[in-house]
């Protein structure tokens, strides 16, 4: 994969940059602040791209606001946002275009190698891959949303690890239940939050933004 890394910590960002060239795929650009995260963005096209949230000038949220900016020229644009903090307002505005390719991690969340490489391609594909703690976060402010509330119990906890880009397999091993019951019950959240493509992955997707957009 071709991945744009994009944080104002020197150690963390060559640290990221060597674990990533280690799994064999390419960094095709860094950046230390938020107009050089845009300028990278939309040069280079990523893949895939990992950026903070606080950058400078300002230290505030101003990688995610170049993710917002890139995202609404190259709709679509696979990013895995790294930070210390979750901003929910910026974040609910990345997840409503409904288009995928998201991924969100608290830098404390991530115990090796794998599970970062992991998320990226998760991501880079098209896919999802939240951290349970940003998950929390997103949902702890009291919103409502009608067809979230017709799910049962065991419906919002499979969509709740879809949301961290489990598959049915992986769910129902955390779940202790079998592949076939996961796969009806994913069958059955979808139907209740009116997703209907046809392609599964899509629909997958479609539900977790719909979750965690939570409008």
């Amino acid at each position: 994969m071709r991945i744009v890394v994009a944080e104002d910590l020197y150690l963390l960002r060559d640290g990221m940059v060597r674990l990533i060239e280690a799994y064999g795929h390419q960094v095709v650009a860094t950046a230390a602040t938020g107009p050089e995260t845009l300028e990278a963005l939309l040069t280079w096209r990523p893949d895939v791209a990992v950026v903070d949230v606080r950058m400078p000038p300002t230290q505030s949220d101003e990688g995610l606001r170049a993710v917002l900016a890139a995202r609404a020229e190259l709709p679509g644009l696979p990013v895995l946002i790294l930070s210390q903090y979750v901003e929910q307002l910026y974040a609910r505005e990345l997840l409503a275009d409904g288009a995928g390719g998201i991924g969100y991690f608290l830098k404390e969340s991530v115990f090796d190698g794998d599970q970062f490489i992991d998320a990226l391609e998760r991501v880079a594909a098209g896919g999802t891959a939240m951290d349970p703690a940003v998950i929390t976060k997103l949902l702890s402010n009291g919103s409502s949303n009608r067809r979230l509330e017709r799910l049962t119990e065991r419906e919002h906890s499979v969509l709740g690890l879809m949301a961290e880009g489990l598959s049915n397999q992986a769910i129902g091993q955390r779940l202790f239940l079998s592949e076939s019951a996961i796969s009806k019950y994913t069958t059955s959240l979808f139907g209740k939050l009116g997703v209907t493509d046809d392609d599964n992955s899509n629909r997958r997707v479609l539900a977790v933004l719909t979750y965690l957009n939570n409008p």
